[in-house]
């Protein structure tokens, strides 16, 4: 009898692989980001440093849509967090 041959590779498959844990990455790490940008937003709440309030709203809000608009985080989502984030600065600048 003669020996086996070793099977095929699917290049598709090993492709695919690459390319989604390229994409689990990019992903991570936006997420990420979107996170840190939230919690120093957070920080500078509790701290009531209303000058640098402004901008840390402003960076976190850039963030989170541009998560949106690549599709790392759905759209609600997004447009929730930044709801949710503006109502806590508008609040504490009262």
């Amino acid at each position: 009898m003669a020996a086996k041959s070793a099977p095929k590779k699917n290049l598709s498959a090993i492709k695919k692989a690459r390319q989604s844990e390229k994409r689990r990455l990019r992903g991570q790490a936006i997420r990420g980001s979107v996170k840190t940008t939230v919690k120093k937003t957070e920080s500078l709440l509790a701290k009531d440093n209303k000058e640098d309030l402004g901008k840390a709203l402003k960076e976190a809000v850039k963030t989170i849509s541009s998560a949106a608009s690549k599709g790392i985080i759905h759209k609600n989502t997004a447009s929730r967090k930044i709801s949710k984030l503006v109502k806590k600065v508008n609040s504490a600048q009262k």
